[in-house]
């Protein structure tokens, strides 16, 4: 047996997500208490302001951010050790565990961010539909017509699904809460220093490849689920799915997040990806899918529909797993 992995571990874990589902960032609390990704973050600048000194050589500065990621990491895991070992020392206190794992998954927030940039785009038109796609997406929004705001949200969907719902989830699966927020950590280090520029191509190497490391198996667990997940969506295409996840995921940039994208593209009949605008940089890839370029609101609908099934499916494993574990 998984040291972490038990019927009681995962009945916290299908806690969690049931709670996530129903009450999502819980943003009424964390404008009063630090949210754990943001003292994460505080402790990332912390690092990079201090370690990250443009002086030094590549090498250097290559090695401390190694440094810095395991502290952050170990950090983020020894801190979840205590939290679960208090969590099951202390009767009652296994409330703490699940709240915890709440703050770490996206199920609700990630749909009602996306919902947002379907509903502006349908009443706002493109300047409000570019004002809700800038909240979750790095991309140019200025650059983005209204079929770009569309594949934009969608493919944000697609691939925070794999980061930030089913990769937790797994790293729970595997390690428990101290897995689940150095997987956290991990996430964060990649989206705050692991950039290819000038200043994180070196200090933030270490921080690029844990994640891609850390996600290898979400990613395309994620891509699985999304094709399954078709199967409820209006028009929706499991096998075309596959196909595009198989065919077509390499095309994106990340050797992970092409996994969920071109399913998700394949199960709504659609060309995702493509040539992008980013500040100051455009991207020129290839298109995932062999579907229309031209995606719609009502794309974005039927894409928050695999979603909806999509999360339903990831908790419905855990639960298989939590009954293959009281059986055992």
């Amino acid at each position: 047996m998984l040291p972490l992995a038990n019927h009681s571990g995962l009945f916290l874990l299908f806690a969690a997500l049931a709670l996530d589902a129903a009450v999502g960032e819980m943003g009424w609390l964390f404008r009063r208490l630090p949210h754990p990704v943001v003292v994460i973050g505080r402790a990332i600048g912390g690092l990079d302001r201090r370690l990250n000194r443009p002086e030094l050589a590549d090498r250097d500065r290559r090695l401390r951010g190694v440094v810095a990621a395991m502290l952050v990491v170990g950090g983020a895991a020894l801190a979840g050790a205590a939290i679960a070992f208090v969590a099951r020392a202390i009767p009652h206190c296994w409330l703490l565990e699940v709240f915890a794992a709440t703050t770490l998954l996206a199920q609700r927030s990630l749909f009602e961010h996306v919902d947002a940039v379907a509903r502006a785009l349908a009443t706002g038109g493109l300047d409000s539909g570019r004002k809700a796609v800038a909240r979750i997406v790095g991309r140019d929004p200025q650059s983005l017509d209204a079929h770009g705001i569309a594949r934009a949200a969608i493919e944000s969907l697609a691939e925070n699904f794999a980061d930030a719902v089913v990769a937790p989830v797994f790293w729970y699966v595997l390690l428990g809460l101290p897995g689940m927020l150095a997987y956290k950590a991990a996430n964060t280090l990649d989206s705050m220093i692991g950039y290819r520029n000038e200043r994180y191509l070196a200090f933030g190497w270490a921080s690029a490849r844990l994640d891609d490391a850390m996600n290898l198996v979400p990613a395309r667990l994620a891509g699985l689920i999304i094709a399954g997940a078709a199967l409820f969506a209006p028009r929706g295409r499991p096998f075309a799915a596959l196909a595009t996840m198989v065919r077509d995921s390499r095309h994106h940039r990340s050797p992970n997040s092409g996994r969920p994208e071109a399913a998700m593209a394949g199960a709504l009949g659609l060309a995702l990806g493509g040539p992008r605008r980013y500040p100051g940089v455009v991207v020129d890839e290839p298109w995932m899918g062999r579907g229309s370029a031209k995606a719609t609101v009502a794309d974005i609908r039927r894409a928050l529909v695999v979603f909806i099934a999509a999360c339903v499916i990831n908790a419905g494993l855990v639960a298989l797993l939590m009954w293959v574990f009281s059986h055992r």
